[in-house]
């Protein structure tokens, strides 16, 4: 298959109730949130989320639409707790797994492997154990016979990850000054699916950045969804940086009921082009500049 462009209802429209669902990107950073508003406007519950997370695993527990959160942390940057997340876990509506963001990864990696599990010193002598009692230990076969925590592999059924460019066979390109783990959660996944600002070639995409840019190999890739700003209110630098204002009223309308709806009528129940106009619209979001940290 060579040309694998697909719209955000095919991405969604391939996910099946309670599948595990690897979401990449940071934070407020890169998120998939084109393809996760898709979800929402969609029936499919009962997920599984696996997540740096940030406002798409707000909006997802806000929706009612997962059952366990396997996570390190919850947060949008420029505001250090994602309220809807807050309160969907303080009301108790989910199952969550916290880990330490390093063994995060090393379960990303595992899955990528095709491995049951690494060995990692990450998460010992803390309460990641206790708060998580099926995690195992491992001895070291060597002389050195240290003792490490086996962190788990985390496999995804499918993964969704926003990355700057892509081309139809599903390389993906990422120009921010960093790729978070995005690679490993295609690695990690039996079916990635990528949205993207634009869809060009392998040619174009090597005359905007050098070859170690192409984060995502094709052979992982399922699908590939073109949907300009798909990452806002989330940065996607260097084209556009984190809409604080925006997220500032997502966060306010976790307080109220009415607000929430208001929220989710002019947000989160229109389609993609009315998203985009209802935010401010492209010269808007595109003025915002990069975030730096």
């Amino acid at each position: 298959m060579t040309d694998k462009t697909m719209t955000a209802a095919d991405v969604v429209g391939q996910l099946r109730d309670g599948m595990t669902l690897g979401i990449g990107g940071w934070g407020a950073r890169r998120k998939p949130m084109a393809l996760v508003r898709e979800i929402l406007r969609s029936p499919l519950t009962d997920l599984t989320l696996v997540s740096y997370g940030g406002p798409d695993v707000g909006l997802l527990c806000a929706a009612g639409r997962v059952r366990r959160l396997v996570f390190g942390f919850v947060t949008l940057d420029v505001i250090a707790l994602d309220a809807h997340f807050r309160r969907a876990r303080q009301a108790g509506d989910f199952e969550i797994t916290e880990i330490d963001e390093g063994m995060f990864q090393w379960g990303l990696r595992a899955a990528a492997m095709r491995l049951p599990f690494l060995p990692t010193r990450a998460g010992l002598a803390t309460d990641v154990q206790a708060r998580n009692p099926e995690l195992k230990t491992i001895s070291s076969p060597y002389d050195d016979g240290e003792t490490l925590l086996a962190m788990p592999a985390l496999r995804l059924d499918a993964a969704l990850v926003h990355v700057d460019q892509a081309d139809s066979r599903g390389n993906g390109q990422v120009l921010g000054p960093d790729p978070y783990f995005d690679d490993l959660f295609c690695a990690a996944a039996d079916h990635a699916y990528l949205s993207c600002e634009r869809i060009t070639t392998a040619d174009e995409m090597l005359k905007d950045g050098c070859v170690h840019s192409l984060l995502i190999n094709r052979s992982q890739v399922s699908g590939v969804v073109e949907v300009p700003l798909g990452a806002h209110p989330t940065g996607c630098s260097p084209s556009y940086g984190i809409d604080a204002a925006h997220l500032k009223e997502y966060s306010a309308a976790a307080a109220d009921e009415q607000a929430w709806g208001a929220y989710r009528e002019r947000y989160l129940d229109v389609d993609h082009a009315a998203y985009i106009k209802n935010a401010g619209g492209r010269d808007h979001i595109t003025a915002i500049p990069p975030t730096i940290y």
